[in-house]
């Protein structure tokens, strides 16, 4: 099959395509294949050839926005088997097949429906086929070919950043580069002219310029000044087809401005000024301004001014108001229009930031001439000094002078002066002036430890003029006397050990004393010397404002005396010299070893077990319920009284319990106890009190000498026989108990009853080194040492 296109394929080669497909040749882009073929020689195996195609394929091309009334021909169809008789059928499938692209099933024309765009689509990828129309088998196998849509002239360069806004500094060289601009252009650039684009200027000569191939902007002019013109706007033109007639165009503007240089000197608009200045003036204050002008814009138009020379340099000062750029003229001194009525000010106005580049263009900076007048104004008097420092000591009586203040009326006429103080705060009324001296006096009585220094205000006016005020501060300073007795300098808790040794230091304490240190500041101690001497305590004076506070003893009791009172004796060196005496407390405390305090008296161990006053409050009525409860059962008890025989039936064994414990061995007055203490001291036997007998009992007489002999066992075993047979007795057994020792043993007792009226001179001191197990009873032995010693 053969495909043809009269797009690209003249008259001459339509007729060349029917001798190429007589002879079998392919020319002038045709290729003609025919179909399989195998070829069979006598002798030879069959050999297989390579298969040609029975097409003669073609490349189509169409225009692209083809705006015909009819479809645009794209090109032909045809088959080797096509005879012309419509026995065959073509068929075309692909890209845009049917509804862009239609086929003549029987002549094979392809048409193209719809307008085209290259920008769009490229191209189309379609497939063809030829059939027998009456077996619908194909006759040729399919072929894929390619319709390119052929690219017009119709898309104009586009500029898709613009417009554009940049800068070029002012005075720069000629081709200074700005800016590149870009155009775009949709037509295909591998076809034609359609899409190369050409650049040129056509607003902003002869200011700038552009590369027509590149689009590079540059400055056209030397030294363009921002001064004379800051901005300006610049037309680019680009336009295809190499710019040639009929090319399509598109434009853009660049706004350019130029920015600042420090190319322009300041300068004064005169070179000679005037300005008046009162001499009421307050000192820091502006009394003027000045500014010199700059065409430069930003920091290039920054300036510092500055007082080069002239009589008023030193009463004068300049600053720059950053905001504004002008000079602000103060006062650093005082004027006075009677002793100068003018001033001379040469002032110098110079950037701060230069460009050296456009030096050749200074000297960057300018000069002018500053007249002050002083004008005449009619002032308040004027105080000799700017303040006043007095002194008097605090026991100064009401009246007594301090000091004395002195101002002047500065004018001309020299008017009187008036006094005064102003009452605005208490320490004000402290003090009395003199209105016409100004003499400062004392009004009320001074504690110097109380208020040290006063600050008082007088004002002086004049006696013309009295709204002319000036003021002048005053400080008095209150001077000393020793009228203040030394006193220790904390409330001392001073701890003694029990097992202390003599002449140990327990505390030193310091003093200190309201009065400066030239009243006061060295101080004395001693013990009281209207006292006795203390025989527990002493006190050494260690000349450095401090005191120690020695033992006398070698130990203390806190069962014997639980707290001392040490009066001591404190006086300054002051003139006159003062003294106060003051009583410090002592406690005595059971230490350790290393003489830490382990615990001093009940107080102290409830304080330091960190008892609250509300959890005390609870443990003592708690204490006071449970003596409440004892009572209440003890006086139950006492009120029940029961028989010991309850009935006759109830018999049993029981215990008799009597809970009368008497005074121990010592207590010889609440019963008999000699039966106890011998059988031979036993008197006749008592009948029992606590019942009555029916029966008379047996005799119970025996003669002494039989008590005599008698031992102890044979004592209780006649007890034994006489309780059996005794008919007064409960019908249930009890319980004797005979607390009989025996004998007195002629070794004497070893009791440590009658201990305590020996004396021994043995030392316990060793059983403090036995350990934390015999602590208790060293101190218990100390204890007892220590009241012997006393």
């Amino acid at each position: 099959m053969r495909i043809t296109s009269t797009s690209c394929i003249c008259p001459v080669l339509v007729c060349l395509c029917f001798v190429q497909r007589c002879y079998g040749a392919a020319h002038h882009g045709s290729i003609k294949v025919t179909r399989n073929q195998t070829k069979h020689i006598e002798g030879e195996t069959e050999v297989h050839h390579r298969p040609k195609r029975g097409w003669v394929w073609n490349q189509f091309f169409v225009l692209e926005e083809h705006m015909g009334p009819d479809p645009q021909y794209v090109g032909k169809l045809h088959s080797n088997s096509d005879k012309g008789d419509g026995s065959v059928k073509y068929i075309l499938t692909g890209e845009g097949a049917g509804t862009i692209f239609i086929i003549d099933d029987t002549t094979g024309d392809i048409h193209s429906t719809k307008s085209l765009d290259r920008e769009q689509k490229t191209h189309y990828v379609l497939h063809a086929q030829a059939i027998d129309r009456r077996t619908n088998k194909p006759l040729e196998p399919e072929s894929e070919f390619i319709i390119k849509v052929q690219d017009i002239n119709d898309n104009a360069p586009k500029f898709t950043d613009g417009p554009y806004i940049v800068t070029v500094p002012e005075m720069s060289e000629m081709g200074t580069s700005v800016l590149q601009v870009t155009a775009t252009d949709a037509d295909d650039p591998t076809y034609g002219n359609s899409a190369r684009v050409v650049y040129s200027i056509l607003q902003g000569q002869p200011y700038f310029s552009v590369d027509p191939k590149t689009g590079v902007i540059r400055t056209a002019l030397h030294n363009m000044d921002r001064e004379a013109r800051e901005h300006y706007s610049v037309v680019i033109q680009a336009k295809d087809m190499a710019g040639q007639v009929g090319g399509l165009s598109g434009s853009t503007t660049v706004n350019i401005t130029l920015t600042d240089v420090n190319d322009n000197p300041p300068r004064f608009p005169q070179k000679h000024y005037q300005l008046y200045v009162p001499e009421s003036a307050q000192v820091g204050s502006a009394v003027g301004k000045i500014k010199a002008n700059d065409a430069d814009t930003g920091s290039n138009a920054d300036m510092k001014y500055t007082i080069i020379n002239g009589d008023g340099s030193g009463v004068f000062s300049i600053s720059t108001d950053k905001e504004t750029r002008e000079g602000i003229l103060s006062l650093k001194k005082p004027l006075n229009y009677e002793k100068k009525k003018s001033y001379t000010l040469n002032i110098e106005g110079a950037n701060t930031h230069l460009d050296f580049r456009f030096s050749h263009l200074g000297p960057f900076k300018d000069v002018t001439m500053l007249k002050v007048i002083v004008g005449d104004v009619d002032e308040p008097p004027l105080f000799t000094m700017p303040s006043y420092v007095m002194e008097v000591y605090e026991n100064a009586k009401i009246g007594t002078p301090v000091g004395t203040v002195t101002a002047h009326d500065p004018d001309a006429a020299n008017s009187l002066v008036r006094y005064f103080i102003d009452h605005n705060t208490e320490e004000d009324r402290y003090f009395t002036i003199d209105a016409s001296t100004g003499t400062i006096k004392t009004a009320k009585i001074f504690d110097r430890e109380e208020t040290p220094w006063y600050n008082i205000t007088v004002a002086a006016s004049e006696i013309d003029n009295p709204g002319l005020v000036s003021h002048v501060p005053v400080g008095v300073r209150i001077l000393d006397v020793n009228d203040n007795p030394p006193e220790l300098a904390r409330d001392y808790d001073v701890v003694v050990c029990e097992n202390t040794k003599p002449g140990q230091v327990i505390q030193t304490i310091t003093a200190t004393d309201k009065d400066n240190s030239a009243n006061g500041a060295r101080f004395h101690f001693s013990l009281d010397e209207g006292l006795s001497l203390n025989p527990n305590f002493t006190l050494r004076n260690n000349e450095d404002n401090t005191a120690s506070i020695l033992t006398r003893r070698r130990r203390y009791s806190r069962t014997t005396q639980d707290i001392y009172y040490l009066p001591v004796l404190i006086s300054d060196g002051g003139v006159p010299p003062l003294s106060s005496s003051s009583t410090l407390t002592i406690r005595v405390c059971a230490c350790e070893r290393d003489g830490r305090v382990r615990t001093c008296h009940a107080e102290a161990f409830l304080s330091s077990a960190g008892l609250s006053t509300g959890a005390l409050i609870a443990i003592l009525l708690c204490v006071v319920i449970l003596l409440a409860i004892v009572v209440l059962f003890i006086t139950l008890r006492r009120s029940k009284k029961e028989p010991l025989i309850i009935s006759e039936e109830d018999v049993r064994e029981n215990v008799v319990t009597y809970d009368d414990e008497g005074g121990g061995e010592e207590d010889t007055e609440a019963f008999d106890i000699t039966a106890l203490r011998n059988p031979s001291a036993a008197e006749e036997l008592k009948y029992r009190r606590d019942v009555r007998p029916e029966v008379k009992p047996l005799s119970r007489h025996h003669p002494s000498s039989s008590l005599d002999s008698i031992d102890v066992q044979e004592f209780i075993k006649q007890r034994l026989a006489e309780a059996d047979l005794d008919p007064s007795v409960p019908p249930y057994d009890s319980l004797q108990t005979y607390a009989y020792e025996g004998h007195r043993s002629e070794a004497g007792s070893i009791s440590s009853l009658d201990s305590a009226t020996t004396h021994s001179d043995q030392d316990y001191n060793y059983l403090g080194d036995w350990g934390p197990e015999f602590k208790k009873l060293a101190e218990l032995y100390g204890e007892i040492e220590s009241e012997r010693t006393t």
